[in-house]
């Protein structure tokens, strides 16, 4: 019998499936190199340096020196990187201003095959400092989550290395975040009014454990604080992420809580809990003392006694003990009305 022709056959066959996948591949790699930005400031060679964690929660609006040269003193002189799906490298040229770096780097990670890119993972492994910048959580959670992305970061936090975002950077430096992921392109920021009245719309989305810091675990962040009437919205998110199955109250007292910050407003916290509120304005920690009395899909928030401690520059505050310098105040929610027990009934 002759099987030349039949062996002829198979072996055209396999290098047709040997092209087809080099193909597949290569498209795949040049999806990859249009997506991804890289832009470096600095040495081009990366060195070896000493890092000691920290975490800075920025509230947004125009960024603050002080928090940036805290997050260069702690990268030990190295490389620092900062992340964010959309702008440009403004940054770069910023921080590297401020501090005595061998090199700042911005990546620009604006879809899921820019962060399956292995460089993108060796650059963040790499880095003595990180920063995470406004932008859109969305793209964070949608893009971000459950890639090499999100697992360089958590191996970054294990390690030591210090770590800030702001806006939508500090939207997710918590255990719990709101995603934005309801929002399409034309909506205006979700306000207070609109999440009182239904906690559960579908603009509300919460995502947990995108990064985990130990010393956030049961903390919900919230930027922009006070200039964008926030407050309501905070309220539903922690009615929210303390129910999360909306179950029957458990015995115990709500474990979530709240961190808010203002604009030009940053918290420096060390991982023993030990927080400096720094810039100009405040940052409110919320606890409430009991699970919300109303919490239903279409019906307003009913939630009462929600204690506000409010610390402005210059105070400390413990994320441990969940105590500060502070101004202190209770804050009710009655069918999406907001009441404060402070003179003039102020909810800020």
């Amino acid at each position: 019998m002759n099987y030349s022709g039949g062996m002829t056959r198979l072996r055209i066959s396999k290098l047709a499936i040997v092209l087809f996948c080099l193909a597949t591949t290569l498209a795949a790699s040049a999806q990859t190199a249009v997506s991804l930005k890289h832009y470096r400031l600095g040495n081009k060679t990366d060195v070896s340096a000493t890092s000691r964690p920290g975490f800075a929660l920025m509230g947004g609006g125009d960024d603050l020196d002080e928090a940036f040269r805290w997050l260069c003193t702690r990268s030990g002189g190295g490389d620092f990187l900062v992340l964010r799906a959309t702008g440009d490298d403004e940054y770069n040229s910023y921080i590297k201003g401020l501090c005595p770096l061998n090199s700042v780097t911005t990546l620009i990670l604006p879809d899921h095959a820019a962060a399956v890119d292995p460089f993108v993972e060796q650059a963040i492994r790499h880095a003595s400092g990180l920063f995470i910048a406004g932008g859109d959580q969305a793209n964070y959670i949608n893009f971000w989550m459950g890639t090499p992305v999100d697992a360089a970061l958590n191996d970054a936090i294990r390690r030591g290395v210090p770590i800030g975002g702001t806006s939508a950077g500090l939207a997710v430096l918590g255990e719990w975040a709101y995603t934005a992921q309801g929002d399409k392109l034309e909506d205006a920021d979700l306000d207070s009014k609109l999440a009182l009245a239904n906690p559960f719309g579908p603009r509300i989305r919460l995502s947990h454990e995108f990064l985990r810091i130990p010393i956030l675990k049961g903390v919900i962040t919230d930027s922009h604080f006070a200039i964008r009437d926030r407050m309501g919205r905070s309220l539903v998110f922690l009615a929210r992420v303390n129910e999360p199955e909306r179950k029957t109250h458990p015995t115990s007292a709500p474990r979530i809580r709240s961190a808010c910050v203002e604009e030009r407003v940053a918290v420096l916290l060390e991982p023993d809990g030990k927080g400096t509120v720094i810039g100009h304005g405040s940052v409110y920690f919320l606890n409430a003392e009991s699970y919300a009395d109303v919490l239903q899909p279409g019906k307003p928030l009913t939630f009462r006694k929600i204690n506000v401690q409010k610390v402005g520059p210059g105070h400390l505050f413990d994320f441990k003990t969940w105590q500060g310098e502070a101004t202190r105040y209770t804050l009710s929610v009655d069918a999406g009305t907001v009441t404060s027990t402070q003179a003039g009934g102020g909810l800020y």
